[in-house]
């Protein structure tokens, strides 16, 4: 589904999209310690795991949102009147292990005018990220800076 170009105007609460679904691999995690420098051993070290509660390596909370913001452009052309403004409230309520799949639900939940200019406008969307059970792995709020047709 590759969504068009979109003003400010053009966004409406309670809007949705679902992205394809990713399969995360142990390559993912030990790729995302390599990047980061994160190598403790609840990510990386299989035998430690097994004396934890969750008895294997989990993915690194930042991991997950990174595969996850990527999930978010699959299929989506650029929208040349948008940018990313930042990210609030990013949650990793439960673990994600190598073979969990993964896929995020995008909902618009606010709009507001831009406090000093009158030309954009703040779009917030709500990015759940589902594992394969449903369960919510990974919850971030996205801000847009969001260009206005009309201001």
């Amino acid at each position: 589904m590759k969504e068009e170009a979109k003003f400010y105007e053009d966004f409406e609460i309670g809007e949705t999209k679902m992205t394809p679904a990713r399969t995360i691999t142990e390559t993912d995690i030990v790729m995302h310690a390599m990047h980061s420098g994160d190598w403790m051993p609840h990510h990386t070290d299989a035998e430690w795991c097994k004396g934890q509660p969750f008895k294997k390596p989990i993915m690194h909370g930042n991991g997950t949102f990174s595969i996850s913001t990527g999930l978010t452009f699959l299929g989506e052309k650029l929208n040349p009147h948008a940018m990313s403004y930042g990210y609030n409230k990013i949650r990793y309520p439960n673990n994600v292990f190598a073979g969990d799949t993964i896929k995020v639900e995008t909902k618009v939940i606010s709009k507001e005018e831009h406090p000093k200019r009158p030309t954009h406008g703040l779009i917030t969307e709500a990015k759940t990220t589902l594992n394969q059970k449903g369960e919510c792995v990974c919850y971030a709020e996205h801000i847009l800076f969001v260009e206005k047709r009309n201001p």
